[in-house]
């Protein structure tokens, strides 16, 4: 059996996953899915001094006291920075990495740094207005195309996340892991998406690269395909 932990992107919480995890869990795996400081059940913390460091340490302290070995991690969209963060502090402990149409900043760059200027401008233009100047609001499940059942539930179960984890950037001090422990899915069923970039660059990195036809939120719209992919990955360990 193995280990997996999936990290849920902005705005969201442990609730997004539990399509996935519990098809994992009832397969015998261990899922951890962590809720990052701030969001979800843990709204209640939500500050502007929480940024990309607090979320990579939520994982990080995971990891450590649950004694984790051979995990597959997995990130969704904002996450893709947070799992970054976490692969170069512990690659050892890293049996597979998995992007689930998600930001792959250079080393030096955040989030921000890789939005389109439109994009980023919206986000800004909305703190400002209804965050009090810190705090993002959640973006709607329909510019994601999020399935039509889902959509409202996700609208309420999203909460705003402080400004500073998008603009702080991902700063890596080891070497990456080797192309054959990491795979990058691209949803190509939403406008407007920005992770063509990084798929692209996954391609040209050797790394496993896949496309699914979804809205942004794979593991709700496609879980059964999600569930698969995290399976093959950690077949993938096995054969390393």
């Amino acid at each position: 059996m193995s280990t997996f932990v999936l990290v849920h992107g902005a705005w969201h919480g442990s609730w997004c996953w539990k399509r996935v995890r519990t098809a994992l869990q009832r397969q015998g795996h261990d899922v951890y899915t962590p809720t990052l400081t701030g969001v979800g059940e843990r709204a209640h913390l939500l500050d502007p001094k929480i940024n990309l460091e607090t979320h990579i340490q939520d994982v990080l302290n995971l990891v450590h006291w649950e004694e984790l070995e051979d995990l597959v991690l997995c990130g969704h969209s904002y996450a893709g920075c947070v799992v970054s963060g976490v692969a170069d502090r512990i690659p050892g402990r890293i049996a597979h990495l998995v992007y689930l149409d998600a930001f792959v900043p250079e080393t030096g760059k955040s989030l921000h740094d890789c939005l389109p200027e439109e994009q980023r401008a919206i986000q800004l233009d909305l703190c400002v207005q209804v965050g009090d100047g810190w705090k993002v609001p959640p973006i709607p499940a329909a510019v994601f195309n999020v399935n039509a059942v889902d959509r409202a539930w996700v609208d309420s179960q999203c909460t705003p996340q402080s400004l500073a984890t998008f603009q702080q950037p991902v700063l890596r001090t080891g070497k990456p892991l080797p192309p054959e422990k990491v795979t990058y899915v691209l949803a190509t069923g939403w406008e407007g998406s920005p992770f063509a970039q990084f798929h692209e660059r996954a391609q040209a990195a050797g790394w496993r690269s896949i496309t699914l036809d979804g809205g942004h939120d794979l593991m709700l719209d496609r879980p059964a395909e999600v569930q698969q992919i995290l399976l093959a990955a950690a077949a993938r360990q096995g054969a390393n």
